[in-house]
C-alpha cells in the first residue's frame, strides 16, 4: 500500500465515530478518558465487551459483532490503515456494537480497567518463532497476566491460528502454568465439534491458508 493511500485511510479513520487513534504519549500518561467507561461513554450500553487483539483488517471483529449483537466488540491493532476496512464496513452496515482502537497490545492496561473485558480473541498472530522474539508472542506469560488484569474473573481467551508452533507453544504454556483449557482443536475444519464462531467467520488470509490445505487450530481457555 502506498504512503498516499495510507495517509488517506488515516484521515478517513478520523471521520469514523467508531475509531480511536490516541498517541502513545496519551496512553502512557495514564489518563485515557474511556478507561473503565467504555460501556458508559463509548457504546452507551451495558453489554459485555470483547476484544480482538491484532485485528488486521477487522474482518473478525465485524463478523463477531454481526453474529452476536448482544456483545460489544473492539478491534485493536497498531496499523490503522489496515483496520480502516473493518471500521468502514461497520459504519456502512450501521453496526453500533463495534469500535477500533489503534495502539500496541502491550499498552492494553492503559486503555481498559480491571475486570472491564469479558472475552479476548487473538486471531492469526505472528508466532514470533525466533527465540529473541518470544517477548512479543501474544500468549507468553507476560501477555497472559496483562489479559488477566483487564478480564472479568470468569473471562475467556480464544486463540485461532494457522501456526502449529503457536498452537503447541500456547497449549504447553497453559498446561505448564495450570490455566484452564476449555477446548482445544488442532484442525477445526476437519474435526467435528468446533464452535460455529470459529468456523463461521473466515479472514481473507484464512481463506488463502485453507486453499493450500493448511490446518487452522483453536484454543479456548481461562487464565488462572
Amino acid at each position: 500500500m502506498g504512503s498516499k493511500n495510507k495517509l488517506k485511510r488515516f484521515k478517513e479513520n478520523d471521520t469514523f465515530g467508531n475509531v480511536l487513534q490516541p498517541s502513545r504519549e496519551e496512553a502512557v500518561a495514564g489518563d485515557f478518558p474511556l478507561k473503565g467507561k467504555w460501556n458508559e461513554d463509548f457504546f452507551k450500553n451495558d453489554k459485555p465487551i470483547v476484544l480482538e487483539l491484532g485485528c488486521g483488517k477487522g474482518e473478525y471483529t465485524v463478523g463477531l459483532a454481526e453474529r452476536f449483537p448482544e456483545n460489544n466488540y473492539i478491534g485493536i491493532d497498531i496499523k490503522g490503515a489496515r483496520f480502516w476496512r473493518g471500521a468502514k464496513t461497520a459504519v456502512e452496515k450501521g453496526l453500533t456494537n463495534v469500535g477500533f482502537l489503534r495502539t500496541q497490545i502491550e499498552l492494553i492496561e492503559h486503555f481498559f480497567a480491571q475486570g472491564e473485558v469479558t472475552e479476548i480473541w487473538i486471531t492469526f498472530p505472528d508466532p514470533q518463532i525466533k527465540y529473541k522474539r518470544t517477548k512479543h508472542r501474544l500468549t507468553n506469560t507476560e501477555f497472559l497476566q496483562r489479559y488477566k488484569r483487564i478480564l472479568k474473573p470468569d473471562g475467556v481467551v480464544n486463540l485461532k491460528t494457522d501456526s502449529e508452533f503457536m498452537h503447541g507453544y500456547t497449549l504447553g504454556l497453559l498446561h505448564g502454568e495450570g490455566h484452564e483449557v476449555i477446548y482445544a482443536n488442532h484442525n477445526v475444519y476437519r474435526n467435528e465439534g468446533a464452535p460455529e464462531m470459529v468456523t463461521g467467520i473466515q479472514t481473507f488470509y484464512e481463506q488463502q491458508y485453507l486453499e493450500i490445505g493448511k490446518a487452522i487450530t483453536y484454543i479456548r481457555f481461562k487464565i488462572k
